[in-house]
């Protein structure tokens, strides 16, 4: 079983028992959150959000807070003599998939309905 979440305007594929590294989330160490924002999940039959399933949902233990590796960023105008470096290291939580609960969903993708004509079109159109 697996799910596709989006946290921290990312999206991920989970499984029960994974860890991974998403943006920074406040809150701290050896917490369990839980994050409603499930797009997909695939079991028996696979359920698909419009654009989130109702009702299902990811709890994760928050195992440790990091920075990522530094990223230089260097800018230059040349025969201008401009040079600026700068440096990034983007915060980061390391999470771990306690448990994923589905409910609620479709099995396939809604169909969008066909648009209904107003009075005014049709008065238009008799005209």
């Amino acid at each position: 079983m697996f799910a596709i979440i989006e946290t921290g305007g990312k999206q991920y594929k989970v499984e029960k028992g994974s860890t991974l590294d998403v943006e920074r989330i406040d809150e701290k160490e050896g917490a369990s959150i839980v994050i409603d924002k499930v797009l997909l999940i695939e079991d028996k039959d696979t359920k698909i959000g419009t654009p989130q399933i109702d009702g299902a949902s990811v709890t994760v233990k928050i195992v440790a807070h990091k920075r990522g590796d530094k990223i230089v960023v260097f800018k230059m105008k040349p025969k201008k003599r401009y040079q600026k470096t700068q440096g990034h290291r983007q915060e980061l939580t390391t999470i771990e998939i306690t448990d994923i609960k589905a409910s609620g969903g479709s099995s396939a993708p809604k169909k969008a309905a066909a648009p209904k004509k107003t009075e005014e079109k049709e008065e238009k159109e008799d005209k």
